[in-house]
């Protein structure tokens, strides 16, 4: 259940009428500051609330609103119909994230590998217009034999990266044990798709203040999604970015995932969270990322998360769906021309020296 109240209300009387639903009902209110309006929301048993009573606590009320999806906080409803962005500061600024920012380039190998290799990479990145460095320090694999990740050193590695590029740093947590350690290099913590109904992970990065992005995972629905980015809100955090990166589908020979571009629109009408796209994880191939990274853009992604390699080839994971940092570049160029029509690009690609 949401309270929307009017403009121009000041706020000792919204803190008024805050602390009278507490005393009078038991339920937390919270407040939540819109662009245009100051929404309260009421989260926890509201089944036995009349709306019509509530309406009548203040004159200051103009609607009192049911919310009757199971995740109440990410809905679009939540919000009274507005979007909500991330801001994440980074060395190079504060970056956003939000249907009305431009589109955040985020890129970087799978797994970070070498320092030599991910500074390198990042410099790169940066030069070519990307905001954040992604790299796996802790990476879930299918196998038990394949490469795993270097784990702490590899944090170190991004940290330097981070120091040399003033690239922001996002990399995927896999244990509530590694939370607090990932976090202090991490810009934004990633959940990844294998640990989206991760419960006891959820609760963790909700409990921490470091953006988090989760990823949808191979086999969820929408809702089970929207769901898991619920439980990282209702622990405190608010700052989720949602990442589609593909679902699984029967046909394996071509892609490596269905990429659902449709999910970008859906989405749009449910939460008021940042969408991110995956197009290296959707596709499973280089070839076809840069055409999927321009589709994304084009159905109103927030994001792009682009996996990039100095060479895909002698890739430890994931080299078949890695750019080089020419391709990055290359694709960068192209995403800026349909980025202007869109109105969302920051500025003109930096070019290399």
């Amino acid at each position: 259940m949401i309270i929307v109240i009017k403009s121009g209300t000041p706020s000792v009387e919204i803190n008024r009428l805050s602390q009278e639903i507490s005393s009078v009902w038991g339920i937390t209110p919270e407040i939540v500051p819109g662009k245009h309006k100051v929404i309260i929301g009421l989260i926890g048993d509201t089944a036995t609330l009349d709306p019509h009573r509530i309406q009548e606590l203040s004159p200051c009320i103009e609607q009192v609103l049911k919310i009757e999806k199971d995740y109440k906080r990410v809905s679009r409803e939540y919000r009274h119909g507005q979007a909500s962005e991330v801001a994440v500061p980074t060395p190079n600024g504060v970056v956003y994230f939000g249907e009305h920012h431009p589109v955040v380039l985020i890129a970087g190998p799978c797994a970070v590998e070498s320092e030599a290799a991910i500074v390198s990479t990042a410099k790169r990145i940066k030069a070519a217009g990307g905001s954040l460095l992604r790299g796996g320090a802790y990476k879930p694999r299918t196998s038990p034999y394949a490469f795993q990740g270097h784990g702490e050193s590899a944090l170190e590695m991004l940290a330097i990266a981070r120091e040399a590029s003033g690239l922001g740093i996002i990399t995927e947590v896999m244990d509530t044990a590694d939370v607090s350690r990932v976090a202090k290099v991490a810009d934004i913590i990633q959940v990844g798709a294998r640990n989206m109904q991760n419960f006891s992970l959820l609760k963790k990065v909700g409990a921490q203040d470091k953006p988090v992005l989760l990823k949808r995972g191979p086999s969820a629905t929408i809702d089970e999604w929207l769901m898991a980015a619920e439980y990282i809100v209702a622990a405190g955090n608010p700052n989720v970015i949602l990442c589609e990166r593909g679902i699984r589908t029967f046909d394996r020979q071509y892609t490596r995932n269905l990429l659902d571009l449709s999910a970008v629109p859906v989405l749009r009408s449910l939460t008021h969270l940042p969408i991110a796209i995956d197009p290296s994880h959707g596709t499973g191939k280089s070839q076809l990322v840069p055409t999927m990274a321009k589709a994304a853009m084009a159905v109103g992604a927030d994001s792009l998360m682009i996996e990039v390699h100095p060479n895909p080839a002698k890739a430890l994971s994931d080299g078949p769906q890695s750019l080089t940092p020419d391709q990055f570049e290359a694709l960068s160029k192209e995403l800026e021309m349909v980025g202007k029509v869109l109105n969302r690009w920051p500025q003109p690609v930096a070019a290399l020296v």
